[in-house]
């Protein structure tokens, strides 16, 4: 399917009539963060398409790229509200020892998670059980923007299999924390959490599976 058939495909999927053209300022940024919440749920990360979110919002394609650098830095601003892309996210966590990978991990998204009372990531799970798009949310942004570069730059075997251990690893300790709150994990100091999960993430990441 060409780009614009999918952008017309994304315009119409919530009977969203097609907006006309904004100027390149003002509200252009808001629009753009408010359509890809939309096309992002419905499609998930792979289905969306720069143009159609564009449509969405009424704006030039143009637009993703001067306010958010790519799809992938919109993504990370309008669905997981991150102060940075995943991208970025993957440099800071392999800056460091391979051995303390995992403590790395834990540390910063806990730190993160916790910066925003978790309220992002509550969100998006709770969605998982009504929207089904919402699993593409989690899946695109643990295992394919973040575990399985980590991995790639680890040498590890088995690349795919450990980077769905790692997520189901913090996707369970994101729902304990914030969504269902079993404490007394939800209220535990990120350094307990660090000494106590760090350790079976880093087996994942480059011990052994067998």
């Amino acid at each position: 399917m060409s780009d614009e058939a999918t952008a017309d495909a994304a315009g119409g999927t919530t009977g969203t009539k097609r907006r006309g053209r904004r100027p390149g300022g003002g509200d252009t940024r808001g629009a753009l963060i408010d359509a890809a919440r939309e096309v992002f749920a419905e499609s998930g990360y792979d289905g969306a398409t720069v143009r159609g979110i564009a449509h969405r919002a009424g704006v030039d394609a143009a637009m993703v790229n001067h306010w958010f650098g790519s799809k992938e830095g919109l993504f990370a601003e309008a669905v997981l509200q991150l102060p940075f892309s995943p991208r970025d996210l993957v440099t800071q966590l392999l800056d460091g020892d391979q051995d303390t990978l995992g403590e790395r991990i834990v540390r910063t998204f806990v730190t993160t998670w916790d910066s925003a009372g978790g309220g992002t990531f509550a969100a998006i799970v709770r969605s998982v059980t009504s929207h089904e798009q919402a699993i593409h949310l989690l899946r695109d942004f643990f295992i394919r923007y973040i575990f399985s570069e980590v991995l790639r730059s680890t040498g590890s075997d088995q690349q795919l299999f450990r980077a769905t251990l790692a997520a189901s690893q913090m996707i369970g300790l994101g729902m304990v924390r914030y969504v269902v709150q079993f404490e007394p994990l939800a209220s535990a100091d990120i350094d307990t959490l660090v000494t106590a999960i760090a350790p079976t993430l880093q087996r994942y990441l480059t011990g052994t599976i067998d």
